[in-house]
């Protein structure tokens, strides 16, 4: 009877035991869990340049370099970057593939409201690049009429489309056509060809992608639509939270020391005032 009172109690303790681990661990938050486990898993399109792109095998850029000076602040961690196609990373970010978006993120009404998003990283005003030589582009207005493309899933595709729909409430042929593409590679590629005629993007790509191929596109530099800027993602839950503080923290020393504005010059030629307080909150 003894022995039987014995293993019913060890029982009862090694339950106990087991539930308490069990509570223990579910209060660990993302943040914890990765300096545990000495390892952050993130995601990243490697086709943006000067965002991220692939180098002689390796993937670099301004989001890369910045990233890097972040983990300088979380030694002894290691980052293993996926690279895939925008249109899986929300998604993939939400079913927990991965921990962060560290990519160029464009922040909208619909991504502020889903996910946690960063400070900003840079600016990602809208404009667009024509062919060189082309003298019926000099203005937004001027894509009345025209075939453009960008990107398929993303902020600067619901901007162009908002932007047609301006066109014609202020009396204009709306964008005759809007052609989308898996990355933006393959829309300069078509604008190059003379299948459309412009590429809509944020203005710090489509300056980037000049000093490159100056020989065959040219910039548009007005800008249309709204203020936007470029984020990275979290997922908008308790268990990530620890994460993007951490990460916004981090953006804030970057930016007092002068870390931030000289990848901007390296990467860019020119550096941007970003707020550090907050995101500003996006009104479409």
């Amino acid at each position: 009877m003894r022995s039987v009172l014995k293993s019913y109690v060890a029982a009862l303790l090694a339950a106990s035991l087991s539930l308490a681990t069990a509570s223990m661990a579910s209060a660990t938050d993302l943040l914890e869990r990765i300096k545990e486990k000495g390892e952050i898993v993130i995601a990243s399109e490697a086709r943006y340049p000067p965002f991220e792109f692939v180098e002689n095998g390796q993937v670099v850029g301004y989001g890369v370099d910045l990233f890097d000076e972040v983990m300088k602040a979380l030694p002894g961690v290691k980052v293993t970057r996926l690279d895939l196609p925008f249109q899986g990373l929300l998604p993939g970010l939400q079913t927990k593939k991965f921990d962060a978006i560290i990519t160029a993120v464009t922040v909208n009404k619909q991504r502020y409201e889903a996910y946690r998003l960063s400070l900003p990283i840079a600016d990602a005003s809208f404009s667009y690049v024509k062919r060189k030589g082309d003298t019926s582009l000099n203005s937004p207005d001027d894509l009345s009429g025209k075939i453009v493309g960008t990107q398929a899933g993303s902020a600067q595709l619901k901007g162009t489309e908002a932007f047609s729909q301006q066109l014609e409430a202020k009396g204009l042929e709306p964008i005759a056509d809007i052609q989308t593409y898996v990355d933006f590679n393959e829309a300069y590629a078509d604008l190059a060809a003379g299948r459309t005629d412009a590429v809509v993007n944020s203005l710090p790509n489509l300056l980037y992608l000049q000093t490159q191929r100056g020989d065959v596109f040219e910039t548009v530099k007005t800008t249309f639509g709204a203020p936007t800027y470029f984020s990275w993602a979290f997922r908008k839950d308790d268990d990530s939270k620890a994460l993007a503080d951490f990460v916004d923290d981090q953006f804030r020393k970057l930016s007092d020391d002068g870390t931030m504005a000289r990848l901007q010059e390296k990467w860019f030629g020119f550096t941007m005032e970003l707020p550090t307080d907050a995101l500003p909150v996006p009104q479409e």
